[in-house]
């Protein structure tokens, strides 16, 4: 909870999982981010994926 408001981060980083997505999103591939981003790993970035994958898929829509 002290790191980044709370959100979840690649371990021992500041990067949210938030903004890994956000960076693919927009057209970012995992080789730039590998690149801009040294502190991360292939690894960590199909960790963010599939973290992102299991909230969604545990979502609710709920209808009145």
């Amino acid at each position: 909870p002290d790191i980044m408001l709370g959100k979840p981060v690649i371990k021992n980083t500041r990067i949210t999982v938030e903004f890994l997505i956000k960076k693919l999103s927009e057209g970012m591939d995992i080789n730039e981010l590998l690149k801009e981003y040294s502190s991360l790993d292939r690894d960590d970035i199909l960790a963010a994926l599939a973290y992102s994958a299991d909230v969604i898929s545990k979502e609710e829509i709920l209808v009145s």
